[in-house]
């Protein structure tokens, strides 16, 4: 009986160096590509508000070489200085930054990435800043990005994402149907103030002004997360707005 016990003892003990060598390795196997899947998936994500990828015919490693030859990004904080090193003093690097992580900070203490889509022919040239959104909707957590004009003063493009709303309903602001619907709004009023852009109530609305967008049938809830989502996010980044605003003739080479 002691023998059966120490024989149990010692395979256990082999088995769990063996299966744990095995994983261990797995791991390191697996790494590189686990990376590279994050990494697509995020700038994806970011060109998405700017591009169709699929109609462009762009997928993995192309979607890589668009990203590195078109998006130029930096940090900034809530006073729109760009941050470069954290507390620890590591490079800060945009694509890097864990904007659901960041969520749980104070807005005076969470970090921006923005992102520059640059213009294909002159690389100096800002075609559209790309900045991250993130707040709640009816169930969890929504998030996504909204690109604006080199002037900052229309939307030309977002892509917006969820964790659990309700398909057919609230799960519809994944969908190009609803994200199409506020291009070229606008998110400051003819004084300068920003007002953001508001998704109303109800669907198959009319007279719908430059600020507004048309809703969700059976999603409120949902669209007042996005709007409240876009609204908070837009006023955390006005600084860096107003900063590139008011030096508008550098601003593609900032």
């Amino acid at each position: 009986m002691r023998q059966s016990n120490q024989y149990i003892i010692i395979f256990t003990a082999i088995m769990t160096v063996v299966v744990g060598g095995v994983l261990s390795l797995t791991s390191q196997v697996l790494a590189p590509a686990q990376k590279k899947s994050v990494e697509l998936d995020t700038k994806s994500a970011i060109l998405s508000s700017v591009m169709d990828l699929k109609s462009a015919g762009l997928k993995g490693d192309a979607i890589l070489e668009t990203y590195s030859k078109r998006i130029n990004s930096l940090v900034v904080d809530i006073n729109g200085n760009e941050v470069t090193t954290d507390e620890k003093g590591n490079p800060v690097v945009a694509e890097e930054v864990d904007v659901s992580k960041n969520y749980k900070k104070t807005p005076e203490n969470r970090m921006y990435p923005v992102f520059k889509y640059m213009n294909e022919a002159n690389p100096e040239q800002v075609d559209a800043y790309i900045l991250p959104l993130y707040g709640a909707g009816l169930w969890d957590k929504i998030w996504g990005f909204v690109a604006l004009d080199s002037q900052f003063e229309e939307i030309v493009g977002a892509s917006f994402d969820h964790r659990g709303e309700t398909p057919g309903l609230g799960a519809r602001i994944a969908t190009p149907e609803v994200q199409d619907r506020y291009k070229g709004k606008k998110i400051f009023d003819e004084t300068g103030n920003l007002v953001s852009v508001t998704m109303v109530k109800g669907e198959g609305n009319s007279g719908l002004s430059e600020y507004q967008v048309d809703g969700m049938s059976g999603a409120t809830i949902t669209g007042k997360g996005l709007n409240n989502m876009l609204k908070n996010y837009l006023s955390y980044y006005q600084s860096y707005i107003n900063s590139v605003k008011g030096n508008s003739r550098t601003a593609s080479i900032n």
